[in-house]
């Protein structure tokens, strides 16, 4: 019997070249439109997509965040704990949406991913340093004709002609957060579904979580002045960096100056017992009307005992 390989298996065959790169290492590649595999790598794409990569593709398409990711993408699980991230969407032979006989139809705003290739970007983090370390890969599919040009440059050099930078730089407090879930273990475990809605609202669907951050509640429970708030209704790249450092605060307890007012926390923990007693009451009620085996003293019983909120980074720990 064969063994069943998951999700996350690496395939036998790998397009990745063996060998950490840095940006004064050369390469040997040129992409452009006469080339005889020109669009061959976007007929067959499997591209995921970073938080600036939605705010530069939906500005371009006139969308708005919600629809752009319903039109244009597919969701998948980063790791084994359902950590959320999206790819490009594509037709049933696999095909980018986006491309046309011409080439990229979003061209000026195409992903870093696109931008990238025939490159990968890795970030890790050694155990005993602060920061992490960028490298990259060489990536050699068997279609692609770029490497057989007659043009050779540093891997700094490519990532400046092909306008990446900036994506990274912008990218930076997201791939942070991602290296900070890998490394974490036990500490976070596995993210309550609550932790995913926001993390996932944050990063990718940044005008859901403009009105969610516009909201009287959250207005009531954090300091946030007047030009911060009318700084993040009209800009997404602010709302973007101030949702990163909210997630960074709620995933991993770091403080980054989102303070919440005097009372306000109390009142939450008050206010979530309120709901979690309401809604034991109202469950057992409903037992007590359609399962006449119920026992009345359970009612009682559930009605007042003192119910702990659970509000700890550790799983094994819990509130007074």
């Amino acid at each position: 019997m064969s063994e069943q390989k998951s999700a996350f298996d690496i395939p036998n065959k790998s397009h990745i070249v063996p060998g950490k790169l840095t940006k004064k290492d050369t390469i040997q590649f040129r992409c452009h439109k006469d080339i005889a595999c020109f669009n061959a790598c976007c007929n067959l794409a499997d591209v995921t997509l970073t938080p600036y990569d939605v705010i530069r593709l939906k500005k371009h398409l006139n969308l708005d965040s919600s629809a752009f990711l319903k039109q244009y993408t597919v969701p998948f699980q980063m790791d084994g704990d359902g950590m959320p991230g999206i790819k490009l969407k594509t037709d049933n032979k696999g095909a980018c949406l986006l491309i046309t006989k011409e080439g990229c139809s979003v061209y000026k705003d195409r992903p870093s991913a696109c931008r990238y290739y025939a490159l990968g970007h890795m970030s890790m983090k050694a155990l005993d340093s602060k920061k992490p370390e960028d490298y990259y890969v060489l990536i050699h599919e068997d279609h692609c004709l770029g490497h057989k040009e007659d043009r050779t440059l540093t891997i700094e050099a490519y990532r400046h002609e092909q306008g990446v930078e900036s994506y990274d730089q912008e990218n930076k407090e997201w791939m942070d957060i991602i290296l900070k879930k890998r490394s974490s273990g036990p500490t976070v475990g596995n993210p309550p579904e609550m932790s995913l809605q926001l993390y996932f609202m944050f990063c990718f669907d940044l005008d859901r979580a403009r009105r969610f951050v516009s909201s009287p509640s959250f207005i009531a429970t954090y300091e946030l002045d007047a030009d911060e708030m009318a700084k993040l209704e009209k800009d997404d790249i602010a709302l973007l960096h101030f949702g990163l450092r909210f997630l960074k605060q709620t995933l991993f307890g770091e403080d980054h100056g989102i303070a919440m007012k005097e009372g306000a926390k109390e009142k939450r923990i008050a206010e979530r017992k309120d709901i979690i007693q309401a809604r034991i009451k109202a469950e057992t009620e409903h037992k007590m009307k359609t399962d006449p085996r119920y026992d009345p003293e359970v009612q009682n019983y559930l009605e007042n005992v003192d119910i702990p909120v659970i509000h700890a980074k550790n799983k094994d720990e819990t509130a007074d």
